[in-house]
């Protein structure tokens, strides 16, 4: 920080990027931008990102693990669950699979690209990434459960003809969803909080290394703040730029559920640098902390967000994945599993990961 953001901390560029993020999404959203405009976006949503994942690691540094990577990951998820539903009420029956693709992105993205990501920097670190298999394989065996529950099931119902649940089935999804969500919360938290602190931290959370002092409150409080004005910049801005990226995958003749994949990759931007900075620090568990608590957050809150907006929502709602998809998340799965259970991993199981993250982003591509 220089000596005048010392001295004026609201000329820091960790205040200054976010608010030029949020005139950016202001004087863009709902307009057809030129070319010029669409760069000047997206070096804002870039900026945005990076002082998103600044205000994140300050509120982390005050609260502590696991509470940090919780409000990242809460956080980012609310703001897109709210994109999502927005979008659904304005795209008619196009956007009938919108919330199935988004979600299933940010499953495939979180559990193989983040947690592989983060594998991969911490074994190269120390040769081996070190992390809680107790609370990892929870937070895995929950993000399992709900994902084959609202995303598999749907395919297999008979109530209704097509890849849909009936308003009961939604019902039930939606309130199970929420609820093993809310029991995952509590447990990370409050019960079995040791179950997702880095291995190398002391029962308060910190670590062995010395750290700065935690920022004060007042400081800690701000951070939260800008850290939600980032977020909902970076998710602006970026729907600001799909009808860029939607004429780009046009061009190029790509499946438009490419669009999706891109939104979701640029909207998950914060959390993936977060935990990438979070292995390079030795804390692979905050790391998968974000990884699968931003999956269990996606799921345990778009589907009932979703299910209450269906009520005035006009149109079918698809959430069944095809079958290409279903073999994937079942890999996923499995390769997960054995990945947390000796509660350690080289560089082969991130590479592992990386490769079924590519190999999901080519069958969007190529299908």
């Amino acid at each position: 920080m220089s000596s005048a953001a010392r001295k004026y901390p609201f000329l820091d560029w960790t205040v200054l990027v976010p608010v030029a993020a949020i005139i950016a999404l202001a004087f863009s959203w709902g307009r057809e931008l030129p070319g010029l405009v669409v760069v000047l976006v997206a070096l804002c949503l870039a900026g945005a990102v990076l002082a998103a994942v600044h205000h994140a690691e300050v509120v982390a540094h005050r609260v502590g693990e696991p509470f940090g990577s919780l409000v990242l990951a809460v956080a980012v998820t609310v703001i897109e669950v709210a994109l999502v539903v927005t979008l659904m009420a304005d795209g008619g029956e196009k956007s009938a699979s919108l919330a199935r693709d988004t979600v299933f992105a940010a499953v495939m993205i979180t559990c193989n690209g983040i947690a592989g990501l983060s594998l991969l920097v911490g074994a190269l670190r120390n040769r081996v990434a070190v992390f809680n298999a107790e609370g990892t394989g929870a937070a895995l065996a929950t993000v399992a459960t709900l994902a084959t529950l609202s995303l598999v099931l749907p395919t297999f119902t008979t109530s209704k003809p097509g890849p849909e649940f009936s308003t009961a089935q939604l019902t039930f999804a939606a309130v199970a969803s929420l609820a093993l969500y809310g029991l995952f919360i509590a447990v990370q938290t409050v019960r079995h909080r040791d179950y997702f602190l880095p291995v190398t931290a002391g029962p308060d959370g910190s670590s062995d290394e010395s750290h700065a002092a935690p920022p004060t409150a007042p400081a800690a409080l701000a951070s939260l703040g800008l850290l939600v004005v980032a977020l909902v910049a970076v998710v602006g801005d970026a729907k600001a730029v799909s009808p860029a990226i939607e004429a780009g995958v046009a061009k190029a003749g790509m499946p438009q559920a490419v669009v999706g994949v891109i939104i979701a990759l640029l909207v998950l931007l914060p959390e993936t640098l977060a935990a990438v900075r979070a292995a390079r620090r030795d804390r692979v568990q905050t790391s998968l902390n974000l990884a699968y608590g931003s999956a269990l957050a996606s799921i345990g809150l778009t589907i009932p967000a979703i299910a209450l907006a269906s009520l005035w929502l006009s149109g079918p709602l698809l959430l069944g994945l095809g079958a290409v998809h279903m073999v994937l998340l079942a890999l996923t799965v499995v390769v997960g599993a054995l990945t947390i259970v000796p509660g350690r991993a080289t560089l082969l199981q991130g590479g592992v990961h990386l490769v079924l993250l590519a190999a999901y982003l080519f069958l969007a591509v190529s299908p």
